[in-house]
């Protein structure tokens, strides 16, 4: 069953929850596994540029879905479906009809952002799914 891990950064700026999602990228793809980032339209640029840059002194290999070429992390859309099925970093504003089929979801949530970070919560919760609180201080 899929793992769903919710992370809650004390920032109040969309850029924080860009910059966190290449953290937990990374790590997921350091450890072996494929990542997916999913994304809204206008902030695709934004976190396509920091997977080159951030976290500073580590270069992430991605490519966009479509353009794929064995990269362990893909970066798509809320309207594009992704191949692998490892880890989901969802920065969309709902949740996939397709999350379910990967081992771990990670939902990032800005402090401005609790509500929909609980509906979201509720949601996966009334599914069975289990769940994961992360609160995270001083996190950069």
């Amino acid at each position: 069953m899929t793992r769903i891990d919710f992370y809650i950064l004390p920032d109040v700026d969309e850029i924080a929850r860009h910059r966190f999602s290449c953290r937990l990228a990374h790590k997921a793809a350091v450890s072996g596994k494929r990542v997916h980032i999913r994304t809204t339209d206008c902030a695709l640029d934004d976190v396509d540029a920091l997977l080159w840059e951030y976290p500073t002194q580590h270069f992430l290999p991605h490519a966009r879905l479509g353009v794929v070429g064995g990269e362990p992390v893909t970066l798509g859309t809320e309207d594009e479906e992704p191949t692998h099925d490892e880890v989901l970093i969802n920065l969309g504003t709902e949740i996939p009809g397709f999350f379910n089929r990967f081992e771990r979801v990670s939902e990032i949530v800005l402090a401005t952002q609790r509500a929909a970070g609980r509906d979201k919560y509720r949601r996966y919760r009334d599914g069975g799914y289990p769940l994961f609180h992360h609160e995270l201080d001083n996190w950069e």
